[in-house]
């Protein structure tokens, strides 16, 4: 139900976080001005001042324990406020405090790391780097947290609030499954808030409710022991090129499905149900393809719609192809090697494990003669993820979302989010039920230029943050 056909329901939430939004926008002011990108080791000093600056303004909100963990990498950063409350659930946040890269950066029409109020379509966007991905996404709890106190009159929050906010999610967190396991005990919790997704539109109050996983690779091929001249010897010894460019079209058929043996053994059919929660999700294809898409036409595996195909489908996607000359002019050869990167999105039951050995032997059956192959596949990857439907903990955050929105919790729709990112390691390891909080939008730009949030869903999602602390807290100790 959007928000515009529901009556505003004053709440003692919403007023403390619309009269100190000054606060919400101060701590983004400094907070985005750092250039914490962890992709680029020249970067990591303002990493480690980023993990320093939300240290401090923890400790400001009243967190009384604070503590930066260090990683062979980026460093993460760990807070926890306990509840006075005998045997109040613990409620532990993920987020990330890393960036992405602002390449190309001569088409941000502000300086990324300099955040800038503009006045947007739907109210007031915040552009910078980290503005939504996922600094925003993490801020946005500092203010909830607040009002949660404030409006409750407690000195403790009703529930024990962990956060675990990491340096590395933009690069893959190659060190964040060790850290948990290291810290496991610290970590135990009920439930796993994420805070690192969004929602459908800003009038639509919604919920991810899983995400996929990722598996990736590198494919050379070797033909000529050396680059040859294309007029002696072209047409007479295998182009690697030639090889790889079939070998790529070959990675799916006609309906649209990778042709890996095995791939789709592991995949979880949807149900009924699930398909017609996701049918829900109001979707103009034309405005999408216009919009974010930036496409032509929609395409991808038959029989299944483009919201399903996006967040609950396995696809494989090929990222990068380059071999031979590539400057200026022409240098006519036959080259002597072929490299392509591919990615797979994964859905639930499937394991990036699985991948390497599936795409190894695929490979090996598609080379023509005189062609070698070399498959590397970095080990680790990402698992998909899911939230129970029916948990308790859901059940907290549809209200807590639903009052923020000025909805009924039933009204609130479910998201299937086709990225990727360390969810399922937190499961694995804290075997805590996951729920999913974020304010982001599909039209926010994340990972591109001019990256940007409404702030308007900011406001909302802190007022969301207040209410779920009180609504876990409400729920009977024998279903937590």
């Amino acid at each position: 139900m959007p928000v515009s056909s529901s009556p505003e329901r004053d709440n003692a939430e919403r007023a403390y976080v619309r009269a100190h939004l000054d606060d919400l926008h101060a701590d983004l002011d400094a907070w985005l001005r750092i250039p914490s990108i962890s992709a680029d080791p020249a970067h990591a000093d303002d990493v480690a001042a980023s993990a320093a600056w939300l240290a401090g303004a923890l400790t400001r909100v009243g967190f009384p324990i604070v503590e930066i963990w260090p990683t062979p990498g980026a460093p993460a950063v760990y807070a926890e406020w306990p509840s006075a409350d005998a045997g109040a659930p613990v409620a532990l946040v993920y987020g990330h405090h890393d960036v992405q890269p602002v390449d190309p950066p001569e088409l941000w029409v502000h300086p990324p790391f300099e955040p800038t109020v503009v006045d947007g379509e739907d109210g007031p966007e915040l552009h910078a780097r980290g503005a939504i991905d996922d600094k925003g996404n993490v801020a946005f709890h500092l203010l909830g947290l607040r009002a949660h106190l404030a409006s409750t009159g407690r000195d403790t929050p009703a529930v024990t609030v962990k956060l675990l906010i990491e340096g590395e999610e933009e690069s893959g967190s190659p060190h964040f499954a060790a850290l948990l396991a290291e810290r496991r005990d610290r970590l135990a919790c009920d439930v796993v808030v994420v805070s690192d997704t969004g929602m459908a539109a800003r009038d639509i109050p919604s919920a991810v409710v899983s995400m996929r996983g990722l598996a990736d690779a590198e494919i050379t091929l070797r033909g000529p022991a050396i680059d040859l001249h294309s007029g002696s010897f072209g047409g007479a010894v295998p182009n690697p090129l030639h090889a790889m460019a079939s070998l790529l079209a070959a990675l799916h058929d006609e309906q649209g499905r990778v042709t890996l043996p095995g791939f789709y053994d592991r995949v979880r059919a949807l149900t009924d149900r699930e398909r017609e929660l996701m049918a829900r999700v109001p979707f103009d294809e034309k405005e999408w393809l216009a919009g974010p898409a930036a496409s032509r036409v929609a395409t991808g595996e038959d029989g299944f719609s483009t919201l399903e195909r996006v967040g609950a489908r396995p696809t494989a996607e090929v990222n990068g192809m380059w071999g031979g000359y590539t400057g200026p002019g022409h240098k006519t050869i036959v080259p002597a090697e072929a490299h392509a990167k591919v990615t797979f999105r994964l859905v639930a039951d499937q394991r990036p494990e699985d991948v390497g050995p599936q795409l190894r032997a695929w490979v090996e059956a598609h080379l023509p003669d005189g062609i070698e192959a070399e498959v590397h596949t970095p080990p680790g990857g990402v698992s998909p993820c899911a939230s129970d439907l029916d948990s308790p903990a859901m059940g907290a955050l549809l209200a807590a979302i639903a009052r923020a929105w000025d909805s009924e919790p039933g009204d609130v729709l479910y998201l299937r989010e086709g990225g990727s990112g360390p969810e399922a390691d937190l499961v694995d390891v804290l075997g805590a039920p996951l729920v999913f909080l974020g304010a982001g939008l599909p039209t926010d730009r994340i990972h591109s230029p001019n990256e940007r949030v409404l702030l308007e869903m900011l406001y909302r999602a802190a007022e969301a943050a207040a209410h779920l602390w009180r609504e876990l807290a409400a729920l009977p100790r024998d279903t937590r």
